[in-house]
């Protein structure tokens, strides 16, 4: 499946993108205290399609490849974040 791979960089709780996509790659740098990401399809009260653990390591980067055709969002994308100083969210 071939398409154009977009991003978008939040650094609270917020829309990733406005339709139906795929999440192709997330890339998290955590906070000071343990934290999580949570990839949702449908808005803030969506279901939960993706739940990642950040560690307690300011700074520290986890960046994640999401294998065969990623993980389908059938609404919208939205971010969940507890405690990390920003998500990026790579998507087709």
């Amino acid at each position: 499946m071939s398409s154009d791979v977009k991003s978008t960089r939040v650094t609270a709780s917020g829309a990733i993108f406005a339709g139906p996509a795929r999440v192709k790659g997330i890339h998290i740098v955590a906070g000071a205290t343990a934290g999580t990401v949570i990839i949702k399809d449908g808005g803030s009260g969506g279901t939960a399609i993706c739940t990642i653990d950040t560690p307690a390591l300011a700074t520290e980067t986890i960046t994640m490849e999401i294998p065969c055709d990623g993980l389908r969002c059938e609404t919208s994308v939205y971010a969940t974040i507890t405690n990390a100083g920003f998500v990026t969210v790579f998507y087709a």
